[in-house]
């Protein structure tokens, strides 16, 4: 039903006689990320890449990373006409990142540097990690906070992509980003860290002409996991925020022996963590437990 009718905005768009139409939105509360129950038979984030298949003129998708951006995107999308919105956004209790105006201003733009998690934009970062869904944005800033309480000197850029469209250069998509403002933002030459929330793979198709694809290492869906708790999805998944810090002793070696032994605990923190789930069948209670540093503030 969904290619008829994406397939039908993209030829009745060129017929003057037509009007244009509300908007058909999706929006999709039950992911793959939270397997309270049906398991691995159910979900899938396959669906964006079958509506990423159409026209750009019709589809976009966004991913937000919290309720306000949720309320953001949803008005936006009630008011537009004459495309198929994708919206993605579980329905379990989650971080508020933004207050509303912050929200309001970010989902505007689809995509942007939070500095109050990272280095800002006139600091040359040492890598750049990036975000893209509620679940791979919590798991982002706790690898972030692991990181600056371990490494406090590493500089970190954290992006957060709202509007998944914008990582397509701007002559495949409306909303796509020039280079110009896709280097000025990922930089040219920095190890990127990306977790999102669906197959990998998507991510490296929307930006393979990019500067910097070489050095852009995702992490996401891979067919691992059933019934089992939140945060174990992620692990099985190589998403969770342990994987993600391993990820970056990797990509900087520099690092030297300080990176050596943050990946060691990492490695423990992931044993510890399986141990646990098997004994008391729910997370670790620093992973249930954790919040941003300043979040009750925002």
């Amino acid at each position: 039903m969904f290619n008829q009718h994406a397939k039908w905005l993209t030829v009745s768009a060129e017929l003057p006689w037509r009007r244009p139409i509300a908007s058909l939105n999706y929006l999709l509360a039950s992911h793959v990320w939270q397997q309270a129950h049906n398991g691995f038979t159910h979900q899938d984030p396959g669906f964006i890449d079958l509506v990423v298949n159409k026209k750009a003129t019709v589809v976009r998708v966004y991913l937000p990373p919290d309720a306000n951006c949720l309320l953001s995107v949803w008005d936006h999308c009630l008011r537009s006409r004459h495309y198929v919105n994708v919206v993605i956004a579980g329905k379990y209790k989650a971080p508020q990142w933004l207050t509303m105006a912050e929200a309001v201003d970010h989902c505007a733009k689809g995509i942007g540097i939070w500095e109050w998690a990272g280095c800002n934009q006139a600091t040359e970062p040492d890598l750049v990690m990036v975000c893209c869904g509620d679940v791979p944005t919590l798991e982002t800033l706790a690898a972030v906070s692991i990181l600056r309480n371990h490494l406090p000197d590493l500089k970190i850029r954290v992006v957060n992509v709202v509007d998944l469209m914008k990582l397509q250069p701007e002559g495949e998509h409306p909303h796509g980003l020039s280079d110009q403002a896709f280097d000025a933002m990922f930089t040219k030459v920095k190890p990127i860290i990306f977790a999102f929330h669906g197959y990998p793979w998507l991510i490296h198709r929307l930006t393979y002409r990019r500067t910097n694809h070489h050095n852009i290492h995702v992490r996401g869906y891979k067919e691992e996991g059933t019934i089992t708790t939140y945060f174990d999805m992620t692990v099985l998944n190589d998403l969770d925020r342990f994987h993600l810090v391993m990820d970056v002793t990797y990509r900087l070696p520099n690092l030297g022996t300080k990176g050596a032994a943050l990946k060691t605990l990492m490695e423990s923190k992931l044993a510890k963590h399986t141990q646990y789930i098997n004994e008391h069948g729910v997370d670790m209670p620093e992973v249930r437990d954790w919040k941003w540093g300043d979040v009750s503030s925002r």
